[in-house]
């Protein structure tokens, strides 16, 4: 009998540690509150969730409904009131302060709104800056950066600087930069909303690329329902906690992008500005 228990209890240990393998990102019960006793603001409220390996998912609502708070927990940016966040089977709600840029620089990948790219250095340069901070010897420096520039197709771009290349060869340079270092997690908060449609389209088609063929995890926060369309499924937030979530599985793109509008509906957010 007592053998049997202990079988059992390996093999749920087992199981737990192969799940959690599977899961980039989880999340339990997690909460983000401002202000004092007489006057609190529940930004995130008990959030529970998980992103397994390899998925792209899209986390939505209106403002204020605390996306973008939720984004800053989980990029080590803000700390949580309560509540734990696993980032690769780390804890990172148990990280020491002076530890968090060592953290993110090597667990976390970002892609921003206006590129974040520095005029004065070539693209080149500017992807390579993470592995330099990092470290890392020229040799394999050069390397990371040849196989990520020809993965995304900006081989020819590396020498010249950012004011020489276009719009999209920019939006390909900002991914180069998020996968340098082979994080186990990609954030992107609302990165079209500084682009017009076809810059917007151009990027998007990118990160699903980098998201199928290279396998890189991403979380996106975005209040756009064309943007959470790229998306395999997207979480919709309300006052703080999770509304719904809908997952694309074999529907087309376009159908699922309707069915998206159909939830923002029913939720009372605004579908107005789509692209």
């Amino acid at each position: 009998m007592k053998q049997a228990q202990r079988r059992s209890a390996s093999e749920s240990k087992m199981s737990s540690q192969s799940v959690s393998e599977q899961q980039t990102l989880r999340l339990e019960h997690v909460k983000k509150y401002y202000g004092n006793h007489g006057n609190i603001t529940k930004a995130v409220d008990g959030i529970s969730l998980h992103v397994d390996k390899g998925e792209f998912v899209a986390v939505m609502g209106a403002s204020g409904s605390g996306k973008t708070t939720l984004l800053n927990c989980i990029a080590a940016i803000d700390s949580v009131t309560s509540g734990h966040i696993f980032v690769g089977g780390q804890d990172i709600t148990a990280v020491r302060e002076r530890n968090l840029a060592d953290f993110r620089r090597e667990n976390l990948g970002f892609i921003f709104q206006d590129f974040n790219l520095l005029d004065t250095l070539t693209i080149g340069e500017n992807i390579s800056m993470a592995q330099i901070i990092s470290g890392a010897s020229p040799e394999v420096i050069d390397r990371r950066v040849s196989d990520i520039a020809g993965r995304l197709g900006i081989s020819d771009i590396l020498e010249k600087f950012p004011c020489e290349v276009s719009g999209g060869q920019k939006q390909r340079c900002a991914c180069a930069q998020a996968l340098i270092n082979e994080p186990k997690l990609i954030l992107a908060d609302e990165p079209t909303g500084a682009l017009d449609s076809r810059s917007s389209r151009l990027l998007l088609e990118t990160m699903s690329s980098i998201n199928e063929k290279l396998e890189a995890t991403i979380l996106m926060v975005t209040h756009d329902p064309f943007c959470a369309s790229f998306c395999g499924r997207i979480l919709i937030l309300k006052d703080g906690k999770i509304f719904t979530e809908s997952r694309k599985g074999t529907k087309t793109r376009k159908e699922f992008f309707t069915e998206i509008l159909d939830i923002l509906t029913l939720l009372g957010g605004d579908t107005g500005n789509v692209i």
